[in-house]
């Protein structure tokens, strides 16, 4: 697959292949990147999806691509900056890929631990509008 292809694609259909650094699905995503980049933390973003469910056919039909590879910490980072509400299903994707994957690590960046990151490297705050998105 292209590292060109669009979200809609690279979102619903496994992938190994890294997407474009200046393709992410939220900016909230690039301000984590940011911070990343002043650690001098490598990253990849989105390199890989791991299948939850399949069906009869082998076919996934659920899958979860954390937003963050950091090889040198082998570990996987989702953030989120959804309302807390809205978050529990990305949770149970989370809990899903700890209980299928035992050996994969992912740890999940909280809208608040977000905000707070950005604030305190003076890399402004998420506009009001980019709260619902990621």
């Amino acid at each position: 697959m292209s590292p060109h292809r669009s979200d809609e694609t690279r979102r619903r259909h496994p992938s190994s292949h890294a997407a474009l650094a200046e393709q992410f699905a939220h900016p909230s995503e690039r301000d984590v990147a940011a911070l990343l980049n002043l650690y001098g933390i490598a990253w990849a973003y989105e390199p890989v999806e791991f299948p939850l469910d399949v069906d009869e056919s082998g076919r996934v039909t659920r899958a979860f691509r954390p937003d963050f590879y950091l090889p040198e910490f082998d570990v996987y980072l989702e953030v989120t900056v959804l309302e807390q509400r809205l978050v529990t299903r990305k949770n149970r994707k989370v809990r899903d890929v700890r209980d299928r994957y035992p050996g994969v690590e992912i740890d999940v960046l909280y809208r608040r631990q977000v905000l707070d990151l950005l604030e305190r490297h003076g890399l402004g705050v998420l506009a009001a509008g980019e709260s619902s998105a990621a």
